[in-house]
């Protein structure tokens, strides 16, 4: 019986961070030399970090990528390693994975299948490697001396035991590279991947890695990388390792921790028994030369393998809302991090937006205190003179998100006491810096001003958009100054909805320069305030100070009450539609690309409580001001990619700045209905 000891490792890096990266492997290393762990897989690009872009082709980066390579050998002596970096090899980047065996470079298997869809540009950078073809990279030592190392579709041959790659996408195509490494007889495919959160991608995740370990007759390593790695897109870690068919270790996902380390033990000959009994297995006799043979003598002793303690949270009913929870907190945390910056301000309007923003921050801060404890925050946050000195005064997590975090709200004489009183107890509840702003002299300033310059007064029956606007716009130069003052980062507080038909003010509740909800739409972002009122994240009370929010109707609180049209109290289901029904018309338009027919077509069954009339009105307003506020959208602060409805043109949805706007298709909305064609 050959019994091996494997790892898989998620590590949190940051592109170009040379020597924070290298530690962060080496830490891996040690903690699996430290387990008795022979064969350690580490992630896709693990040394330079993914998200380096176009400095992926300076020659500088490529360089030190390698030199480091050259320093990481050494401290796998007695080990197998496998870690990602790029390598560049007769004119072309190559995506690959460096094998280090017992301290030594044993060669470079290359990507086969690039990511170009969505936020991923990897062809921008490289070149996809072509099945079957094998090369010698050749890199010259600073003493002159050349040395040649095996690079293309490879397998290594290590002391009797055969490992293949799969490098991340190479695992999500139809004719995945699996298939003709099983023929090939390898033991074990090691998975280095750079695989972002998306909802409900996990699951998928570990489906296609199981069932390539079952399909294959191999022991699967997949390894990720961890948390906000470069400022938009948020890495969840969660390890896997699978064998025959079997699950055998599952890591923690959104862990605080740098490296998070996930072992096992496999049974090499149980799977080379299996693949020996099927009937369907026709091994190819022809890639001999495609062998790369190294010499190590693997543990004669029986490895031993301790149990781990799952994260409960992962089988929750709740799953979507955990996610969101421990996602966009993680991505906060190392964007503070990451950034240098001294701490998050909000402008609390006492809504459902601003107020998950601030929530969100908390959460950052109470699961970085539940994880790390109070050390490990410091060593996080070691520039934040506010939360060192918290700290060593003894104070916990609610002290800190009062260092780190400070709220205010900004009324203007439409303001109203609901919104005052939740924005007061919201901030309270969490612990944040309060202050109370009144923006209300500056806004009729404006409005004076440029009634002077014009020479006719503005009212609201004439001049509603522009009044409303200038109450938003002019709460920002006090938000930003306040966010100036601390060094800390504003976050802007849109949404999804409020991106897609451009219901927000320019330069107003848009300043700021991280939008950590901006990939959630408002029905779900309410759905999950109720959650944290109710439930929470397991391990966290519930936050009950939320019914002060989730009682009221979503409003911008910008008009009078005289100014109402028809005596209706705005809210912005009355400006828009409602919500549930905007977000069903933004997926079959915008990720279905379906025409406002072929919308209304769909939709006319789900709300048949609605009149096609109607139905089709709120259809072509949707359309109408999509297009209309496409250079909304271009301006927005960044935000974090949580799933493939992004409208973020810079990383998911790309549309025209200027466009016909489907004048005709909205055109045959209009004769469809008027011919009866909708009625039911």
């Amino acid at each position: 019986m050959k019994l091996v000891k494997v790892a898989v490792a998620c590590v949190n890096q940051t592109p170009l961070a040379w020597d924070e990266n290298f530690a962060h492997l080496r830490i891996a290393i040690e903690q699996a030399r430290g387990e008795g762990v022979t064969l350690l897989c580490l992630p896709e690009l693990a040394i330079t970090g993914y998200g380096c872009e176009d400095t992926f082709h300076m020659d500088g980066v490529q360089d030190t990528a390698f030199l480091q390579l050259e320093l990481l050998a050494p401290l796998t002596r007695g080990m197998v390693v496998c870690v990602g970096l790029p390598v560049y090899h007769e004119k072309a980047l190559y995506n690959a994975a460096a094998v280090l065996v017992n301290g030594d470079i044993v060669g470079f298997a290359a990507k086969q299948f690039l990511a170009g869809d969505g936020i991923h540009y990897e062809p921008r950078w490289f070149k996809a490697w072509p099945a079957g073809e094998i090369d010698q990279l050749e890199r010259t030592n600073a003493d002159g001396t050349i040395r040649r190392y095996p690079i293309g579709d490879l397998v290594f041959d290590v002391g009797d035991l055969k490992l293949g790659f799969e490098i991340c996408e190479d695992a999500w195509v139809a004719n995945r590279p699996g298939t003709d490494l099983a023929l090939r007889g390898v033991d074990i495919i090691c998975n280095p991947s750079a695989s972002h959160f998306a909802f409900g991608k996990f699951a998928v995740r570990q489906r296609f890695i199981v069932e390539g370990s079952r399909a294959y007759a191999v022991a699967y390593l997949y390894a990720n990388l961890l948390g906000n790695e470069a400022g938009r897109v948020i890495y969840d870690g969660g390890g896997l390792i699978a064998s025959g068919g079997e699950l055998c270790a599952r890591g923690r996902r959104f862990s605080f921790h740098d490296v998070e380390l996930s072992s096992a033990v496999v049974d090499i000959d149980a799977n080379r028994r299996d693949q020996s009994r099927r009937g369907s297995h026709r091994p190819r006799h022809d890639a001999e030369g495609m062998v790369v043979e190294h010499q190590f003598v693997w543990p004669a002793r029986k490895p031993v393998l301790e149990d781990k303690r799952e994260l409960t949270w992962e089988d929750r009913q709740s799953l979507r809302e955990e996610e969101l929870a421990r996602a966009v907190a993680l991505g906060l945390w190392d964007y503070l991090r990451k950034s240098r910056a001294q701490g998050y301000v909000v402008s609390l309007s006492g809504g459902a937006d601003s107020t998950a923003c601030a929530v969100l921050v908390a959460l950052a801060v109470q699961l970085a205190f539940a994880e790390l404890g109070p050390g490990g925050v410091r060593q996080h946050l070691p520039t934040c003179a506010r939360l060192q000195k918290v700290i060593e005064q003894g104070g916990g997590a609610r002290e800190a998100v009062g260092a780190l975090l400070a709220c205010a709200y900004q009324p203007t004489e439409n303001s109203g006491a609901v919104t005052r009183h939740a924005a007061e107890t919201i901030a309270h509840a969490l612990g944040a810096e309060y202050h109370v702003i009144d923006v209300d002299a500056q806004y009729k300033l404006y409005i004076a001003a440029t009634e002077q310059a014009i020479g006719r007064s503005l009212t609201w029956a004439t001049d509603d958009i522009t009044l409303q606007n200038i109450q938003a716009r002019v709460r920002a130069p006090s938000i930003w100054m306040l966010a100036n003052v601390r060094g800390a980062v504003l976050l802007t507080t849109s949404n999804r909805s409020e991106a897609a038909v451009g219901y927000a003010t320019m330069d107003g509740d848009t300043s700021g320069g991280l939008a950590p909800i901006g990939g959630i739409d408002k029905p779900y972002l309410r759905a999950w305030l109720r959650w944290m009122e109710t439930k929470g994240p397991i391990g966290l009370a519930p936050l009950k100070e939320l019914a002060v929010v989730n009682a009221q109707q979503p409003t911008a609180e910008l008009r009078p009450a005289s100014a109402n049209v028809g005596g209706v109290e705005q809210t912005d289901e009355a400006d828009l539609m409602p919500y549930d029904f905007l977000e069903s018309v933004e997926d079959s338009a915008i990720r279905d690309k379906h025409t406002p027919v072929e919308v209304l077509e769909e939709l006319l069954p789900k709300y048949a409580q609605y009149a096609p009339m109607q139905l089709a009105s709120w259809i072509e307003r949707f359309f109408r001001l999509w297009c209309r506020n496409q250079w909304k959208r271009e301006r927005l602060a960044p935000g974090f990619h949580l799933d493939d409805r992004n409208l973020d043109p810079r990383s998911w949805c790309r549309f025209p700045i200027l466009s016909g706007g489907f004048e005709r298709e909205l055109a045959e909305l209009r004769s469809y209905v008027a011919a009866g064609k909708a009625d039911r």
